[in-house]
């Protein structure tokens, strides 16, 4: 009887054991498999980006609608977080009698961490989610298809376009954030705070260099790479109708977002 028992358990081991493999394993594939076909369409779409004939007009229409129609958004994001970014350092700041130095962590905030990372965040729910869902109707009404049939390569029609201005409009509307975030900052700290206005420029200029708003400009390039990538790739491959639409666009926003995060921490690591 004892032996049964043994046994028993000895199987149900065996099987709890060969379960948590087999989910491990599926979870890796599918892992590998994913991020295998990302980095080829990135290899094919850094390709046909540099390949004529090059459809400018397709691009700047791109650069419209990805840039200059996140605009609003990214204008109230910058200023507000700016305006609380001062007002917080200078609370924090006035414990220790450092309160000139709020217009240093502003400019500083912005331009290297805040700036680059918000304005990707927000262009990921905008801009990502609005590529993923156009792609991925185009992929379950079988647009992309018909493309095919017409000898139009779908990664140099839809993809490239938008991946070429994402990355060159999401630096320019960094640059936007960061100049808004601090204005916004110099509101709160001088009209609100009664700092002092020309202590607060002096320091702000003092302390900011060139390679801090490089690096920041190069940060918001790569998340503009990866959001149009992910972005892209969750539509072109959607299917299930329009179902299979809606699950793309959420995937491709937490993906996004996700990847933003990550690759923020090791871009920091090699930049600054």
């Amino acid at each position: 009887m004892s032996e049964a028992k043994a046994f028993l358990r000895a199987d149900g081991f065996v099987a709890v054991a060969r379960f948590f493999v087999e989910a491990v394993g599926t979870v890796g594939v599918a892992f590998l498999e994913e991020a295998g076909r990302i980095v080829t369409l990135l290899y094919q779409t850094l390709r046909w980006s540099v390949r004529p004939p090059f459809d400018l007009r397709n691009v700047l229409r791109q650069c419209e609608a990805i840039g200059v129609n996140s605009m609003p958004v990214i204008l109230i994001t910058a200023v507000f977080t700016g305006m609380v970014l001062a007002y917080q350092s200078y609370t924090g700041f006035k414990r220790f009698n450092a309160e000139s130095l709020v217009g240093t962590v502003v400019a500083l905030s912005m331009t290297r961490e805040l700036g680059p990372v918000l304005t990707a965040l927000v262009l990921a729910g905008r801009a990502g989610a609005a590529m993923a869902a156009e792609l991925g109707t185009m992929k379950v009404t079988e647009q992309i298809d018909a493309l095919l049939t017409l000898a139009t390569n779908p990664v140099k029609y839809l993809i490239a376009p938008r991946f070429l201005a994402t990355v060159v409009m999401l630096p320019a509307l960094t640059v936007v954030a960061d100049l808004l975030g601090i204005i916004g900052g110099y509101f709160v700290g001088v009209n609100v705070l009664d700092a002092n206005p020309t202590v607060y420029i002096r320091r702000t200029t003092e302390y900011l260099k060139v390679d801090d708003i490089v690096n920041g400009l190069i940060k918001a390039a790569v998340f503009g790479g990866i959001i149009a990538i992910v972005s892209c790739d969750r539509g072109f491959y959607a299917e299930g109708g329009a179902e299979g639409v809606g699950k793309a666009t959420m995937s491709a926003v937490v993906l996004s977002m996700m990847l933003i995060l990550i690759s923020n921490y090791f871009l920091n690591t090699i930049l600054f």
